[in-house]
């Protein structure tokens, strides 16, 4: 579900869908959703000082926190 979600967010925001690229990676502390856009389209995905970026993890928080989970977001570039 937390995939889906990033996925569908992230297509949203940018500029080239096609180069969204979302990765889950189970660790012992909980998921991390690692979330890789063109380079071009990575200030859309990040927003003015993190905004975007900060809203799309509380999202995905409470996603993940209505399912027993935690999770968290890492935009790569």
């Amino acid at each position: 579900m937390e995939r889906d979600l990033i996925e569908y967010i992230a297509k949203s925001l940018v500029d080239d869908p096609a180069a969204v690229s979302v990765n889950l990676v189970e660790t012992d502390e909980g998921t991390v959703v690692e979330l890789r856009v063109a380079q071009d389209d990575i200030g859309k995905v990040i927003g003015k000082r993190g905004r975007i970026a900060k809203s799309i993890r509380t999202l995905l928080s409470a996603a993940a926190t209505r399912g027993g989970k935690d999770a968290k977001l890492l935009i790569l570039d």
